[in-house]
């Protein structure tokens, strides 16, 4: 067996341990390929920031869309009514910041003619007139029989006069009546949900008061309206 002299193990020796040089094409590809992931790497980070910010700015576009629609809904709601009767035309303010709930239904009720052709049933002078069901008498009777007290009552108690109101009992058959005060009532909100006054008309009111009635407060001749009719403006 022929032996391998030291000189030539020290010789594979070094050439074993020497580094490899990388050679030019391999440095540029692996430059190229960073910089294709820096790249694709911003480009993400660009993108998912861009989204972000579209979707704030649509929810915030949202919330106005909402609140625009809402302040437009308010704003669509009319102002005044006005109801013609045998007598005349009476122009009521209504309260719609005041009582939403009962303008909103009562605009339903003139929507549907609820009113056309309503009598007005019970007419109590000093008092107040009714338009509505002859069965619901309960707010009638209940302030004619209180009306010697009337002149006791602090008057920071009582209501001014031609305020519209509707009862606070409800009754499926008699549906949305109606009651317009002649003179100061106490204890108004007690019976009444008020969401209106008259603003026109004052003297038809007065002269609907002054006509004949019997002892139960109905008029011996057929006082009614003939219908509403809802605006924004006057």
């Amino acid at each position: 067996m022929a032996r391998i002299k030291p000189q030539a193990l020290l010789q594979q020796s070094k050439k074993k341990k020497a580094p490899r040089s990388i050679s030019i094409p391999t440095i540029a590809l692996y430059s190229v390929v960073t910089v294709v992931m820096v790249f694709f790497l911003f480009a993400t980070y660009r993108h998912w920031s861009q989204r972000s910010v579209l979707q704030i700015e649509e929810g915030t576009s949202n919330f106005q869309v909402e609140d625009d629609f809402s302040d437009s809904k308010k704003s669509d709601v009319p102002r005044y009514a006005i109801f013609n009767t045998s007598k005349g035309l009476i122009t009521v303010e209504l309260y719609k910041e005041g009582s939403p709930e009962v303008v909103d239904e009562f605009i339903d009720a003139c929507q549907k003619g609820h009113f056309k052709g309503m009598l007005f049933q019970r007419v109590v002078k000093h008092f107040v007139i009714q338009g509505g069901d002859s069965e619901n008498h309960a707010v009638i009777e209940d302030w004619t029989s209180r009306e010697k007290h009337y002149n006791q009552l602090e008057k920071r108690l009582k209501h001014e006069a031609f305020m519209l109101g509707t009862s606070n009992v409800k009754q499926e058959k008699s549906g949305f009546d109606i009651f317009i005060t002649t003179a100061p009532i106490p204890d108004l909100n007690a019976k009444l949900n008020v969401f209106g006054r008259v603003i026109k008309g004052e003297d038809i009111v007065q002269e609907i008061e002054e006509v004949d009635t019997d002892e139960h407060y109905r008029p011996k001749s057929r006082i009614g309206i003939i219908d509403v009719t809802l605006k924004h403006n006057i």
